[in-house]
């Protein structure tokens, strides 16, 4: 079972650490909104050059701004964290763009959702599903800017990775 052999490796992972007093604060002042995507873990942060420590990332799926949720992950890390920049990075083949809402429906229905409870939102919205990783990304990064509650001073970066080779493209450069 995968608890079991999470907590396995915890333990051997608390024997062999060597523990480090870090700050919660980002030392790099950086706060990324990025995508929950598998294929990140463990190797965006590496290709971005950011370490443990360096920024706060928020992941959620698609690196979607829809809700205010995102915006008040990032207005914390501005207001309590000392964060003075943002960037939003999607990455090419995103398992969001152009997400089946009946496979998606019919996958709730399986497992016992109710198909009432379903009925009640707009499932392409609710789940994030995006047309295209650009468009989202630039979509996302002017929701941010334009929030009332993100001040104008703060450079609001977006950017794509390409999730096989760490490739990053801007498409949004936030000083400009």
């Amino acid at each position: 079972m995968i608890l079991d052999e999470i907590l396995l490796n915890n333990k051997e992972f608390v024997e062999n650490f060597e523990v480090v007093n870090l700050s919660h604060l980002p030392q790099k002042k950086l706060a990324i909104v990025t995508c929950m995507d598998t294929r990140l873990v463990g190797f965006l942060e590496p290709a971005l050059g950011i370490e443990r420590g360096d920024a706060k990332v928020i992941k959620n799926a698609g690196n979607n701004v829809i809700d205010s949720d995102v915006i008040r992950s990032v207005a914390a890390a501005i207001f309590s964290l000392g964060v003075e920049e943002v960037m939003l990075i999607g990455h090419k083949n995103c398992g969001m763009a152009n997400a089946d809402v009946n496979k998606l429906k019919a996958s709730m229905i399986e497992k016992g959702i109710d198909p009432e409870e379903i009925a009640k939102v707009d499932l392409k919205e609710w789940i994030g599903a995006i047309e295209d990783e650009e468009s989202n990304v630039l979509n996302g990064v002017e929701k941010i800017k334009n929030s009332p509650l993100i001040p104008e001073t703060v450079p609001i970066h977006g950017l794509i990775i390409d999730p096989t080779t760490g490739s990053l493209d801007v498409l949004i450069n936030g000083y400009k």
